[in-house]
């Protein structure tokens, strides 16, 4: 018997008992490997091997061994060495996608390490030719027969008969341009089936025209950019782009602006096909599947973080595109698009805009692809719009039609409206605190009133916008005594109430927003808006797209819900508040809410009523809110802190610079590149053919200078300088001015007028002129604009006072503060009104000869005189009414006054014939200024944001996050590990803030940076804390300054009004007990804390890259502590 069989004789071993072996651990420590020294102090001596500090790894073989292979009979040829592309390249040396794949534990979201693969926005790098490829002659060389063909194949157009153009026939005009192209979708495709013979998916309706024209572009590889109105069905192309990818076993992303949108689409989608997983800041759920659902933000972190998902992708569907408007988050949309791979394909929808191709014409040029644009042509279910005036039992069927389904608005529905509410008005005239506001029995009343009338017309279910939380709970509130479900309803409701809380803990399921939930939905009436429980809101959504909820009291929110539909939309008022002030809602607003109206199947009309409690709005208000054009998309881009260390960590082919000129807000520019680029050749020509400047010449040309930089101060100064008190009390009707504008160089003129305009001040002004005076000279120069600057730089030269001729005519001018040199004493005492109408009204054809006014002739001879008399002695102007200049200005006015002296000193003005021999001058100099102009747009000082960009590198360079060698440091790797407040929270890792803290403290501490409610409650803090809380703010106030002061928009305020409830939370506090700490609503305390987790696993990431295991390991047990009951249960949509 050998030795190795030895070793299995005797019986089978038997594991110990574990609790015996705990119990032995206990009860003896002495046992524990860490007393047995003899053997925990072993010591291995190592003999020293300097030689293997030379080894290296091989590098990457990049060629590789091929046989060739006769394509016809298949027998294998010579062997050939042929160059392998991308050997060697990974996700830390190279942007290919050929590049090595990442290792696997970097999983669906990349890794912050790696560079991104190369974004389709940009220009590749040009790959160097093959010489071998310039021997063949493309013309003469090639093959009209191929080898093994015994015939071949016309490659010249056959002759066909061309049919004749009907130009009698009016064609419908569709924008075209040169990247983006709409579609006709009036016209019905007849041949939909026999053009897509075997489609992805097939559908239980019949498709729109819009949904076949969207569908036939995704079968042909193309971009599509669908704006349909609410409810029209773009979910259909979106779930052919699905099938589609599932087809070709290749990988589709969906992504919402809402991680409520993300779930609901995630249920909507599993429902339809096998593989769909979903992505959310705290949540994986299958990350392998083939279609993934997730907010804009996960995608863009993936782009960044370049994730090996990218490489399989053929489609990015874009839900809600019209979020772009916003203005805190819109510019992620705009890095994504820039950023996706050219390989990949983009799937974008939208509600309704008016210009969709200035958009996707963008998308198209950057992407170098044409985009479609399909759009629906009107609602699949019309709309009409009421006005409702009732208040009680009497008037409950007061409701007057305003806007019918073919979008017209009827003043005659109006005026009823506001005669049915003026008589209300006059019955309660007496009590005027009545109209004001509504008692709660009133309200009452009024509801109770309504809902009748809703259920006499067969009006349910209704969706109310309530455009406040408070407002919505107070509508509930009122009518939690109505009933609108059957004995059958009500048992099917708190049956799916109860199973979907039964895994909730014992005092969760009694939270009194739990019990008043269960009781108003078991009624048949629902609220849903931010301060609902996350889990309750989804109940409600359930409920309500099954038919149980008839009336929901609602936030706009829930307008971006996923197939919500009801038969009625209630405005309950359409003013909210935006933050700043009450106002209107705009188009885009109302026309998202209330084209939730209207179920396709269903419902043949959708009914919108706007309420009218007291007042009527006026038609000029209502009109544009109801048939005005939806915000058009426009771009919110910005540069971030986020976006500029990413770029700057990838290489230099990949800038910010390049970022922000593909950037939709800089496309304007894009698509004028080449024309700019025309005319900059075409001016550098003219200059080229100049002859050289001679000594005069050049004189002239520094004077040119000179003169543009005053002009310059001036027009900066003189409006500031002209509304201190001092200038506008001298600035009324009747004072005398010494002015120069246009050719009138060096007049004096009275001023009729004063017009001020939103952003500026414009002067009325009669003048003398000379009867013979011509504007001839105008015509000899380009252009207005170049002819006015002519004036104003010889208006400079001008030393004498304007003397009109015998025969002196006049006229009235309107002036900027600019124009106006003096302020004189001088007033003439006539009615200036009277001497303005008389000369406005022979501006008009028919009183053009009439002779000029009395008083307008006075005041002709009265200016007249004292420009004969001032002339000849100037002292009875003086002295000027001097402006009294603000201190913020003085260096500027120092700096013009500093010109002004250089102007007079300059001796070339006077020269013989000036004008004549400064023309050439001034025309070179203009072709200079042009040329600088073209340059500038044509370079990255010109773009918008090109300062904010500079500002915001000088300020990481001084916070160390860059460093001199224009390098990320490892500040700027741990900003790039944290999704939002990116120095705030680097700072406090850094300065070891944290790390002192519990985790129970640091939680509750990092809650300030999300929590953005008004509170009214004071919050109890401990000692370490209220230290906490002081360090934070004086890190926040640091970081402010530094952005004030390089002119940046400042970090959010802190707010500290739920530490002491997440504090407590943290502490294993149960959620009724938090919810008495404080006024704040229980949905928003939940949506704060999982944004924490987000921001925990934030700052673990950046723990372990800065390799602090303590604040690492803290951080994991703060996000396990919150991390349970009622705050982080799962959602409804992810269960089966």
């Amino acid at each position: 018997m050998n030795e190795s069989t030895k070793l299995f004789v005797g019986p089978p071993p038997i594991w110990p008992d574990i609790k015996l072996e705990l119990r032995e651990y206990i009860e003896c420590p002495e046992r524990l490997p860490i007393h047995q020294l003899d053997d925990a102090q072993c010591y291995w001596p190592r003999i020293p091997d300097v030689c293997s500090l030379l080894e290296y790894d091989l590098a990457p073989i990049n060629t590789t061994l091929k046989f060739d292979r006769d394509p016809i009979t298949g027998k294998i040829g010579e062997m050939q060495e042929i160059i392998l592309q991308g050997a060697g390249e990974t996700a830390r040396n190279s942007m290919s996608m050929t590049r090595a794949p990442g290792p696997l534990m970097d999983g669906v979201r990349g890794n912050p390490s790696n560079i991104p693969f190369w974004p389709g926005g940009f220009e590749e790098p040009k790959v160097p030719e093959n010489e071998f490829l310039n021997d063949i002659d493309f013309e003469k060389d090639l093959r009209t027969l191929a080898k093994g063909f015994c015939s071949d194949i016309s490659i010249l157009p056959e002759e066909t008969n061309i049919p004749v153009l009907k130009i009698s026939e009016k064609q419908p005009e569709f924008v075209k341009t040169e990247w983006a192209e709409q579609l006709d979708v009036s016209a019905p495709i007849t041949d939909f089936d026999k053009r897509i013979p075997d489609p992805a998916i097939k559908f239980e309706y019949e498709l729109d025209t819009f949904q076949k024209q969207a569908i036939l572009k995704l079968e042909q590889n193309s971009n599509v950019f669908v704006a349909a109105h609410t409810s029209a069905g773009k979910t259909t192309v979106a779930e052919y782009a699905i099938a589609l990818s599932q087809k070709h076993m290749t990988r589709v992303i969906y992504t919402s602006p809402i991680k409520a949108l993300s779930n609901q689409k995630y249920r909507e989608f599993k429902r339809k096909f096998e593989s769909v997983g979903l992505l959310t800041g705290d949540l994986q759920i299958n990350q392998t599947a083939s279609c993934l659902i997730m907010t804009t933000e996960i995608l863009q972190s993936m782009l960044y973080c370049a994730s090996d998902v990218l490489r399989d992708l053929e489609f990015v569907i874009f839900d809600e595109v019209h979020y772009i408007n916003n203005e805190d988050r819109g510019h992620v949309w705009e890095e994504i698009v820039i950023l996706l791979p050219q390989t990949i394909n983009i799937v974008m929808l939208s509600a309704t805009v008016p210009n969709p191709i200035i958009f996707a014409d963008w998308v198209g040029r950057i992407k170098k692809r044409k985009m479609y644009v399909i759009s629906t042509l009107k609602r699949p279910i019309p709309l009409l719009h009421y006005l409702y005036t009732g208040t009680d039992g009497k008037t409950k069927d007061d409701k007057f039609l305003v806007l019918d389904g073919n979008n017209q608005f009827l003043l005659d529905g109006w005026y009823k409206a506001t005669n049915a509410s003026d008589k209300k008005k006059n019955k309660n005239a007496k009590d005027p605190r009545r109209r004001i506001q509504m008692t709660f029995k009133q309200e009452e009343v009024l509801w109770r009133a309504f809902i009748s009338h809703l259920q006499k017309n067969d009006m349910l279910p209704v969706v109310v916008f309530t455009l406040s939380r408070k407002r919505c709970d107070m509508n509930a509130a009122t009518l939690r005594n109505l009933d609108l479900t059957t004995a059958r309803e009500k048992h099917q409701v708190h049956a799916f109430f109860q199973s979907n809380i039964k895994h909730l803990k014992g005092s969760d399921r009694e939270l009194p927003q739990v019990l008043m939930m269960q009781e108003l939905l078991e009624k048949g009436v629902g609220i849903h808006h931010s301060g609902i429980l996350p889990i309750l809101r989804e109940i409600v959504e359930m409920l309500f797209q099954s038919g149980l909820v008839k009336l929901l009291f609602a936030t706009e929110t829930f307008a971006m819900g996923v197939n919500m539909p009801a038969r009625t939309v209630v405005f309950d008022s359409i003013r909210k508040f935006d933050g700043n002030t009450f106002r209107i809602l705009y188009p885009t607003e109302y026309i998202q809410m209330a084209g939730r109206a209207g179920r396709r199947g269903h419902d043949t009309t959708g009914t919108v009523i706007v309420m009218c409690r007291y007042d009527i709005p006026h038609f000029n208000d209502l009109k544009p809110m109801m048939c005005g054009e939806p915000q058009t998309l426009e771009s919110k881009f910005k540069v971030t802190y986020s976006m500029l260390l990413n770029l700057r960590r990838v290489n230099e082919s990949v800038t910010v610079e390049a970022m922000m000129r593909k950037s939709f807000k800089e496309s304007p520019l894009a698509s004028q590149e080449a024309t700019y680029n025309s005319e900059l050749r075409k001016v550098e020509r003219e200059l080229s053919n100049l002859p050289t400047l001679t000594e005069i010449q050049k004189k002239l040309s520094m004077f040119y200078q000179v003169a543009v930089d005053y002009l310059e101060d001036v027009k900066f100064l003189n409006p500031y300088l002209f509304e201190s008190k001092k200038s506008a009390k001298a600035m009324t009707e009747g004072r005398v001015l010494l002015i120069s504008y246009a050719n009138h160089y060096n007049k004096l003129g009275l001023l009729l007028q004063v017009v001020h305009h939103k952003s500026s001040t414009q002067y009325r002004v009669l003048i003398l002129k000379d009867a013979d005076a011509s504007n001839s000279e105008a015509a000899e120069f380009k252009s207005p604009q170049i002819y006015e600057k002519w004036c104003e730089i010889i208006g400079l030269t001008k030393k004498r006072l304007f003397v009109p001729s015998t025969n002196a005519s006049h006229g009235v001018v309107t002036l900027y503060s600019w124009h106006i040199l003096k302020i004189t004493k001088c007033q003439i005492k006539v009615d200036c009104s009277l001497v303005l109408n008389d000369w406005e009204k022979r501006q008009i054809s028919r009183f053009k000869n009439d002779p000029p006014g009395q008083t307008c002739q006075m005041a002709v001879q009265e200016l007249t005189s004292l420009s004969f008399n001032a002339a000849a002695n100037v002292q009875i102007l003086y002295p000027y009414i001097e402006p009294v200049s603000k201190s913020d200005f003085q260096l500027r006015i120092k700096h013009k006054d500093k010109l002004k002296a250089k102007l007079n000193d300059m001796k070339c003005i006077e020269i013989p014939n000036f004008e004549e021999q400064f023309r050439p001058v001034f025309e070179r100099n203009q072709l200079e200024d042009k040329k600088r102009q073209l340059q500038l747009k044509l370079s990255d000082e010109g773009m918008a944001l090109y300062p904010d960009y500079l500002n915001m590198v000088a300020l990481l360079k001084q916070l160390k996050y860059i460093d001199s060698d224009e390098r990320v440091a490892l500040k700027g790797r741990v900003a790039l590990q944290m999704g939002s407040n990116e120095l705030l929270i680097t700072e406090l890792v850094l300065k070891n803030v944290l790390t002192v803290l519990q985790p129970a403290e640091i939680v509750a501490l990092l809650s300030a940076l999300i929590f953005q409610q008004r509170t009214d409650s004071e919050p109890t803090l401990t000692p370490s804390l209220a230290n906490g809380c002081e360090i934070m703010n004086k890190v926040h106030a640091e970081l402010e300054r530094l952005e004030q002061q390089y002119q940046l928009s400042t970090i959010p305020p802190l707010n500290f009004g739920l530490v002491e409830v997440v504090y407590e939370w943290a502490q294993a506090k149960s959620f009724a007990e938090i919810m008495k700490m404080t006024d704040v609503q229980e949905g928003i305390i939940v949506r704060c804390i999982q944004q924490l987790g987000e921001t925990l696993r934030d700052v673990k990431n950046a723990a372990v890259t800065i390799g602090d295991p303590i604040l690492k390991e803290k951080m994991e047990e703060a996000s396990t502590a919150i991390k349970r009951d009622i705050v982080f249960a799962a959602s409804l949509y992810t269960q089966d």
